[in-house]
């Protein structure tokens, strides 16, 4: 084992606040930290740069880090080690102008192989009602994808990791947490882009039935939907610290408060498969 492959395993070991400290130190900053430096990463020989192909634009907590490794995994999509799959560039420009040195700002972002494909899959971008406008403009024909989970679960996931990389106050965790699960409201300002540029995809379905939902996203963005990588099944940015437990009276009213918001996005989509989502199964449309 390498030096470098010794340093990175001890890196991972550390608790996430001092593992943050620590990188901070050395001027490292993750995408969605104030201090990164949105410079687009310099081309290699043989690359090119332009808008994204494709965008996953949530959600939090529902496996997208999996999805998008197996996604890039295609010899048809190109992805440089360096560079995070969380782009983040959008997120900055909720109260600040977005012009064409920034469209080409984000453009160079996406280096790519001449012939290959190249995205990002930032999960906070669903959650940010100005994204869909500026990506509209960046971006017009990138295809985007929506990693959607039983929202109750999600919370229960959410609310684990803003406990354990999170600064904020435990209300406002909670609150953030529960707002993150409202995917038909969130989705109201992406209600222009039709079926054949927005993909659904199910947490638990792609759990059952990996192979299949792969092929089906990778027919979506043009690929060649044979191919199947390696690990297919490998566990990806598990959630390490203990899920809170609800008590069923607070369950309830997450279910209650939820129901006419998946009752919704499942009249969007036809594929979204309830019976996966025991929260919500058996109740009623409202």
């Amino acid at each position: 084992m390498s030096l470098r492959s010794v340093a990175a395993a001890g890196l991972r070991r550390l608790p996430p606040r001092a593992r943050r400290g620590l990188l901070h130190s050395f001027g490292r900053f993750a995408p969605w930290e104030p201090g990164f430096d949105f410079t687009p990463p310099a081309t290699r020989p043989g690359e090119v740069t332009g808008p994204p192909d494709f965008v996953g634009i949530g959600v939090q907590k529902a496996g997208t880090t999996w999805w998008y490794e197996l996604v890039v995994d295609h010899p048809g999509v190109s992805v440089r080690p360096d560079i995070h799959k969380e782009r983040h560039f959008l997120a900055r420009y909720g109260t600040a102008d977005f012009g064409p040195a920034e469209v080409a700002a984000y453009h160079g972002w996406f280096p790519r192989r001449r012939g290959t494909l190249a995205g990002e899959w930032t999960p906070d971008y669903v959650s940010f009602p100005w994204v869909a406008a500026l990506l509209a403009r960046a971006a017009p024909e990138a295809r985007l994808l929506l990693m959607v989970r039983d929202p109750v679960e999600r919370f229960r996931s959410g609310l684990a990791h803003h406990r354990r990389h999170g600064t904020d106050a435990p209300e406002t965790a909670v609150a953030d947490a529960v707002a993150r699960g409202f995917y038909h409201r969130a989705l109201e300002p992406w209600s222009g882009v039709g079926p054949d540029r927005l993909l659904l995809l199910q947490y638990e379905r792609c759990i059952v039935d990996p192979a299949a939902e792969l092929a089906r996203t990778y027919r979506f963005l043009g690929l060649d939907d044979d191919y199947r990588p390696a690990e297919m099944h490998r566990p990806v940015a598990p959630t390490l610290d203990g899920k809170l437990e609800l008590g069923e009276e607070a369950r309830r009213r997450l279910v209650d408060a939820y129901a006419a918001d998946v009752a919704a996005l499942a009249g969007r989509f036809a594929e979204l498969d309830l019976s996966l989502w025991p929260n919500f199964a058996s109740r009623p449309v409202p």
